[in-house]
């Protein structure tokens, strides 16, 4: 294939990163913005010898799964990447790939991967957003979302996954900037102030948290902006002056309100501060922890280690059922948050540790010698630490709680546990990511082997 050719192909499957596959005289063309079924017209516009990335430039015969986006901008964003497909053609999609990296990765049957817990409208159900801030070419000042595989803003306002109220924030924000010369970041210079404003919103309780990401150490006219955001119940900034991809930085300094905001996922109340890790999706998440207590199988005499433990979202979830819980999660923030949400909503049979997984659970076990009958993981998504799992193996737990955001982490996790003895059970996917190519999953791993028979 040469670069710039235009070929016609038939779009056959789909990466994991959303992109579809076809094939011209058994050529491999990887080509964004197209759905299994779809034939286009495609330029080749990266050549790689054995497959090649192409550009869609006509949607010939379009998929029975294609839709027409609800978003205007969702083919230059890069946060959407599933929005012209149907949802049910997305549900499928994401079974596929749960069940695909756990047979082909993990080496586990397929019958035990259940069907996708899917939403009832897979919009507006984000309750945080991140939206970076930049000047435009022609001078204005512009909030949105990364496009693809870039560092390029695309404006937008009011993502249709995210919080319609978001609008009306952003805008006070630009209108505070514009009024006191206050100047967005550059990141080829390193010059400008606001980097990214954050923005989280209490399903339960409707309460909104700003901070603003600044490259300084002051936000100047703090006060005026405190007034046009007085609705808001937490507002505040944080330092980063580093040139890296990381968002926020290492200090939050609070200028109004409380330091968190609250939310409530099945009963219990949970604090949120401007650091603290919390699932994005709150309806979805409650479908999500109650199946982590059902797999979890508590009867009230257990003892249960609940391993990046964030703000102890899944940890007040167990102790409501088990003897003991003990949370670990590396963000001190996150543990001051888990310890208060565990005071404020009365439960005493919580206790958390600072600290990497892997180096606190191993070094409980070989000081204390105390083993755990449940062990709940909810990792990044790089998955866990081998050492980690070789001690929960040491451990001998009679059940392994899997909560995993990345398929292919979690199949090789899950092939670790069983070289050491354990078996998947289950895998529940969970669709917490309406529009986009991302899946959770939560799995109940035990001791104890399945009996077939042949």
């Amino acid at each position: 294939m040469e670069k710039g050719q235009i070929v016609e192909i038939r779009i056959e499957d789909m990466t994991e990163d959303g992109a579809g596959i076809g094939k011209y005289e058994g050529y491999p063309l990887f080509v964004k913005d197209t759905v299994p079924g779809d034939f286009v017209r495609a330029q080749v516009i990266k050549d790689k010898g054995n497959y090649g990335f192409g550009r869609v430039m006509e949607i010939i015969e379009p998929s029975p799964d294609r839709v027409e986006p609800i978003c205007p901008i969702s083919r230059p964003c890069g946060g959407c990447q599933l929005q012209a497909m149907s949802y049910g053609a997305q549900l499928a999609f994401k079974q596929k790939r749960v069940t695909s990296a756990l047979t082909r990765i993990g080496g586990q049957p397929a019958d035990r991967v259940l069907p996708i817990i899917g939403m009832d409208e897979p919009v507006r159900y984000r309750n945080k957003a991140e939206y970076p801030v930049r000047m435009s070419r022609d001078g204005r000042i512009v909030m949105g979302f990364y496009a693809g595989h870039t560092h390029s803003v695309i404006e937008c306002e009011d993502c249709i996954i995210g919080q319609q109220s978001d609008m009306k924030i952003l805008s006070l924000i630009r209108g505070w900037m514009e009024r006191y010369g206050i100047a967005p970041y550059d990141e080829e210079s390193g010059r400008g102030l606001v980097r990214h404003v954050m923005i989280r919103t209490s399903h339960a309780r409707g309460e909104q948290m700003v901070t603003l990401v600044i490259n300084g150490k002051r936000l100047p006219h703090q006060t005026e902006l405190a007034a046009e955001l007085g609705f808001v119940s937490s507002l505040s900034y944080s330092i980063n002056t580093e040139k890296n991809n990381v968002i926020m930085g290492r200090e939050v300094r609070f200028i109004s309100g409380r330091p968190y905001i609250e939310d409530e996922i099945g009963g219990i109340v949970y604090r949120i501060s401007p650091q603290s890790f919390y699932q994005v999706n709150p309806l979805q998440t409650e479908k999500l922890y109650r199946k982590a207590l059902e797999y979890a199988q508590l009867s009230g005499g257990e003892t249960v280690w609940d391993l990046y433990c964030g703000i102890g979202t899944i940890s007040l979830f167990l102790a409501q059922k088990a003897r003991k819980v003990y949370g670990v999660e590396i963000i001190p923030a996150a543990i001051d948050n888990a310890r208060e949400n565990a005071a404020a909503n009365g439960i005493a049979n919580a206790e958390f540790f600072v600290g990497k997984a892997e180096e606190v659970l191993p070094g409980h076990f070989a000081h204390t010698g105390e083993r755990a009958d449940v062990i709940v993981v909810d990792p990044p998504r790089k998955g866990c630490d081998e050492t980690l799992l070789r001690t929960i193996v040491e451990m001998a737990p009679e059940r392994v709680v899997y909560v995993s955001c990345d398929p292919a982490t979690l199949a090789r996790d899950v092939k670790i546990l069983a070289d050491g003895g354990y078996e998947l059970r289950a895998a529940q996917p969970v669709d917490m990511f309406a529009q986009t190519v991302h899946v959770e999953v939560v799995t109940l791993i035990t001791r104890d082997k399945i009996e077939t028979t042949r």
